[in-house]
């Protein structure tokens, strides 16, 4: 048993317009420290364009007709909103992103793997059920843990997420949802404006815990360890799909708090250990934002090095 590694050239290929924050040089260097010794024992497989029924499960075939139309041919860029634009390769990365969660929690069911990384780009978070925003196209955590539920019986699933912004689009799609759980610790105020305490969700099944510009790891792990665990481990769930979002790093240009790769390394094992208490540790992580490139892959990589020994140990 071990850690899956999901990848596609696409991820790299996804065109935005110079200068966007969401560049494709994010991929490459988290593809390049995750190709150090240190990580030999990854099992490493291409991303998969998902099925659009399975892309479904979270967006209505409106969204999807939208996508499909406005997504360049040849050259050039289209624009979903203020934030978020198109090019050729970028209707294939978005659907390898869904696919590849798809895969992994395919895998993971299966016994084949102990959990999962994807190295998704576009990353989707932001997207809501009938809207893209914030870079993000399809919600890659959403539909996972839908897929989960609709493909595996899984009864109830949780999505768990340490972005620096906070995850309205997953939120918007679980909020209604009994069996869906979501929980995310998050800069406050920041982009997109979402996620304040009192956002519980219908059913109570839903966590927010805000953090303000400047708190560093001892406030994240205070909020995590103190309230947004004992949230998730009450819950109980089946499977567990983590948003992996490392611009909550002290040198992310986009983020307002302080936290350091150990920080991220923490929040994996602490999320892993409720995965194998209450789960079987059944667990996978795609990739959110993460804009400083050397803070993204030095994170990732602690992030998948805490992935890997989870796999060891459970």
């Amino acid at each position: 048993m071990t850690t899956l590694l999901y990848s596609h050239s696409d991820f790299g290929q996804h065109e935005v317009p110079p200068g966007h924050p969401e560049r494709q040089s994010r991929y490459g260097a988290v593809e390049a420290a995750l190709a150090t010794s240190d990580f030999d024992d990854l099992i490493r497989l291409e991303a998969p364009e998902a099925a659009w029924d399975r892309i479904a499960l979270a967006h209505p075939q409106d969204h999807l007709d939208l996508v499909q139309a406005k997504a360049p041919k040849d050259e050039g860029w289209a624009q979903l909103d203020p934030d978020t634009f198109m090019g050729p390769h970028s209707l294939s990365a978005a659907r390898r992103g869904a696919g590849a969660a798809v895969a992994a929690v395919d895998a993971v069911m299966a016994g084949e793997a102990d959990n999962a990384f994807i190295i998704a780009r576009p990353p989707g978070h932001h997207a809501e059920q009938d809207r893209a925003m914030g870079f993000c196209f399809f919600n890659n955590a959403a539909i996972a843990g839908l897929h989960a539920q609709a493909a595996h019986g899984c009864a109830r699933v949780a999505v768990v997420d340490f972005d620096v912004h906070h995850g309205n689009g997953t939120q918007a799609i679980f909020w209604d949802r009994e069996n869906a759980f979501f929980a995310s610790s998050h800069e406050w105020p920041q982009y997109p404006g979402t996620g304040k305490e009192t956002d519980r969700g219908l059913y109570d099944q839903i966590t927010n815990q805000p953090l303000a510009r400047g708190e560093g790891g001892q406030a994240f792990r205070r909020a995590w360890g103190d309230r947004l665990l004992p949230a998730l481990s009450d819950f109980a769930p089946d499977f567990i799909v983590i948003s992996a979002g490392f611009d909550a790093h002290a040198a992310d240009p986009l983020g307002g708090l302080k936290l350091v790769e150990e920080d991220f390394a923490w929040i994996t094992a602490e999320i892993a250990a409720i995965a194998r208490d209450k789960c079987a540790g059944r667990l996978i992580s795609v990739l959110e934002g993460g804009y400083d490139l050397d803070a993204l892959g030095k994170s990732a990589a602690a992030h998948v090095k805490a992935l890997a020994s989870h796999g060891q140990i459970g």
